[in-house]
C-alpha cells in the first residue's frame, strides 16, 4: 500500500508540477504541451473510437512479435545452454548478429514484408529474440549441478530434466526478459509504424508530428506507456501464479 501511494504521489507532483510551469510560460507550450491537454487529445480519440482500431493494430504486432520472439529465444537459449559445443559454434554468430543495429533493419524488412504487419513483426521479434535468449540461456547455465546431479542419480531422463529442473529453475530469468521484452515488442511495432504503415499508432504518431502536433505526439506515448503497464501486470500476475512455490521473497 505504502508503494502504491507513493507512486501516485510521484505521478500527481510530476504531473501538476508540468502543468504549473506551462501555464506559468516557463515550459514552452508548443514542445511540452499541458498534460490537460494531452488528456483532452486522448479524450476525443477515444470518443471518435478511431484510436482503437491502430491501438489493435498495434497490439497485434507487438503480441505476435511477442510471442514468436520468445518461443524462438526460449528454445535457442535452452538448446544451447544443454549443448556447450553447439554454443562455441554459433557463439560468433549470435554476437555478430546481437550487434546489428535493429532501426538498420526496419526498412530492409519493409521492403522484404511490405508495408503489412508482417515487417512489423518481424523487427519486434530480432528486438525480443536476444532479450529472451540470453536470460534462458544463463538461467539454464545457473541450474544447481547438484540439483542436476541428483536428479540424474534418480534416473531422469532428458525430457523430465527439461520440465522439472531447468524449466523451473530458469522461470526466473526467463520471466525477468518478458518484463523487457513487453516494451520492445510494442518499440518494434510502433518503430516499424513509424517508417512505413498506414494505421497503427506509430502511424498516428507520424501523423501528428507530420503537422508539428505536439499533443497528439505525446496523447499516443501516454496511451502506449499505459497499455505496457497493463500487459506488464499481467505478465506479473502470471508469473506470479507460476513461482507461487518460491517463498515470496524469492519472486
Amino acid at each position: 500500500m505504502v508503494v502504491r501511494i507513493a507512486q501516485v504521489a510521484i505521478a500527481v507532483v510530476g504531473i501538476g508540477t508540468w502543468e504549473i510551469l506551462v501555464r506559468a510560460d516557463v515550459m514552452d507550450a508548443f514542445f511540452f504541451p499541458r498534460p490537460s491537454d494531452i488528456a483532452e487529445q486522448i479524450g476525443d480519440w477515444v470518443s471518435d473510437g478511431d484510436i482503437f482500431d491502430h491501438l489493435l493494430i498495434t497490439l497485434t504486432e507487438a503480441l505476435l512479435a511477442l510471442v514468436i520472439g520468445s518461443v524462438l529465444g526460449l528454445v535457442v537459449g535452452f538448446v544451447l545452454a544443454r549443448w556447450q559445443l553447439l554454443a562455441e559454434i554459433f557463439d560468433p554468430y549470435i554476437k555478430m548478429l546481437n550487434s546489428l543495429p535493429r532501426v538498420v533493419l526496419a526498412p530492409i524488412f519493409l521492403l522484404w514484408f511490405g508495408l503489412g504487419i508482417w515487417s512489423k513483426v518481424v523487427f519486434g521479434v530480432t528486438l525480443v529474440f536476444f532479450i529472451v535468449f540470453f536470460n534462458t540461456y544463463q538461467g539454464v547455465r545457473e541450474v544447481s549441478a547438484v540439483l542436476v546431479n541428483n536428479a540424474r542419480i534418480l534416473g531422469a531422463k532428458e525430457g523430465q530434466m527439461l520440465r522439472h529442473v531447468f524449466l523451473p529453475s530458469a522461470l526466473t530469468w526467463i520471466f525477468s526478459s518478458l518484463h523487457v521484452s513487453v516494451g520492445f515488442a510494442i518499440v518494434g511495432a510502433v518503430v516499424g509504424e513509424y517508417l512505413g504503415a498506414s494505421e497503427g499508432m506509430g502511424y498516428l504518431i507520424s501523423e501528428a508530428e507530420g503537422v508539428f502536433d505536439t499533443t497528439g505526439v505525446f496523447a499516443g506515448m501516454v496511451v502506449l506507456a499505459a497499455v505496457v503497464l497493463v500487459i506488464d501486470l499481467v505478465v506479473h500476475r502470471v508469473e506470479r501464479f507460476l513461482l507461487r512455490w518460491k517463498p515470496d521473497g524469492a519472486i
